[in-house]
């Protein structure tokens, strides 16, 4: 996706040519780590010119303090018809508005007032008080993957159905209809879905949330979506709010528990130092983070003349984000491209930065510390069935991941 030659030429200033694409081809074998191309560019320089699909001559920050920095400045715009979309085949013709309800495609003051309306549902004291509920519903789910196994996809018997059915519970959505949701939401993380295809499942998802909606103002009971409509959200504003805390809920913590298995199975010593120290886990968890980065890019567009780095970045121009390449960055962490559950990873930006910033984070820390741990105690001989090199890999989905994660394990 990108022309090589570039890299090395100059325009005559003396700075480097601007990239001629995105590099997404991860080397084989390294299921962990971003694409190579992105740390040359980081050491080349951090910030620098890329030209997009569209034609559009714009930025890609690689390094953490760039990347950062941007996160954090309100003069960045999420709104995405203001940005242009870095991957070719995709929005070529522009991105329309957020669809209401959307928080990570709106600025300041619409994400504002959602921010607010939510921010106290998902406090850290609030999500702590959650880790009994998190430790039943991960015990239950580990003895029905018992009752599989001794070989089974992790994913579908245990990372998915887990967070999904504590955002279930705790939005109030019965957890019968767990897997029906599931397949409304993935058409839309998956970015070889057509047109067609998202807009089928994002239509289903809120014609489901709609339906709960009325039901909850007609009959509330004790759960946030009922909470919520106390508030002077409007129907239509409710069901964007519940369908994008769903869809978010669904996916990323099942692909970090997954992804985070997978990576520790490949580090046993890492994982030997994770089950010997019950004290690791919380920096644990921050360091598979950093080193994964499931939502590795992002894009914002400058809404007036912005200088970062030594840079100018004009009003109108997009600037892509890698996040992944900025969690990787030496300046910021050492030794990177290592998982070592003893670092102190804290700053990483696997959550994001500024007012964007996860809202579920403290609720993804809960599901984390206590699922991972329980099911490397549960299954001491826990192993992968096959290669790492034949676990199938998202490779075409704005979350990365694993599609699937055979494992097996030693019966008794």
């Amino acid at each position: 996706m990108h022309d090589e030659a570039s890299t090395r030429a100059t325009d005559p200033l003396g700075g480097a040519s601007p990239l001629s694409g995105l590099p997404t081809d991860r080397s084989k074998g390294c299921p962990f780590d971003p694409p190579a191309g992105l740390a040359r560019y980081r050491e080349e320089q951090p910030l620098r010119r890329m030209t997009y699909p569209d034609g559009h001559l714009g930025w890609l920050a690689t390094g953490y303090s760039a990347v950062r920095a941007i996160l954090g400045d309100q003069r960045f715009s999420s709104r995405y018809e203001l940005i242009h979309f870095p991957l070719p085949g995709l929005y070529e013709g522009g991105l329309p508005p957020a669809p209401l309800g959307d928080m990570t495609g709106i600025d300041a003051p619409e994400h504002t007032r959602y921010r607010k309306l939510l921010a106290g549902k998902f406090t850290v004291r609030r999500m702590r008080q959650l880790t009994d509920r998190v430790e039943e519903i991960t015990a239950a789910q580990l003895d029905f993957m018992a009752s599989q196994g001794p070989s089974v996809d992790l994913v579908r018997t245990f990372a998915q159905p887990v967070p999904a059915l504590v955002i279930c519970e705790l939005l109030g959505v019965p957890t019968s209809d767990r897997e029906v949701l599931q397949g409304h939401t993935a058409p839309l993380m998956d970015l070889k879905a057509s047109e067609e295809e998202r807009t089928a499942g994002y239509v289903a998802l809120q014609e489901y949330v709609r339906a709960l909606v009325l039901s909850k103002r007609a009959e509330p009971t004790d759960d946030v979506l009922s909470d919520l409509t106390t508030g002077d959200l409007t129907d239509d504003e409710l069901t964007g709010v519940a369908g994008f805390l769903l869809a978010a809920g669904l996916d990323t913590t099942a692909n970090m528990i997954a992804h985070g298995t997978f990576a520790l199975l490949c580090h046993p010593e890492q994982l030997a130092a994770l089950r010997g120290d019950p004290d690791l886990v919380d920096g644990a968890v921050e360091e598979l983070m950093r080193y994964l980065t499931i939502a590795p890019t992002g894009v914002r567009a400058a809404l007036e003349d912005v200088r970062v780095d030594g840079h100018l970045i004009k009003a109108g121009e997009s600037v892509t984000l890698s996040v992944e390449a900025a969690n990787r960055d030496p300046e910021r962490f050492p030794e990177p491209d290592a998982l070592d559950l003893r670092r102190a990873a804290n700053g990483h930006l696997g959550f994001g930065h500024g007012i964007h910033q996860c809202l579920g984070q403290q609720l993804a820390r809960v599901e984390m510390r206590v699922a991972i741990p329980a099911l490397l105690n549960r299954f001491p001989t826990l192993r992968l069935a096959v290669p790492p090199e034949q676990v199938p890999m998202r490779d075409h989905t704005n979350i990365y991941g694993v599609h699937e994660l055979p494992v097996t394990w030693r019966a008794v």
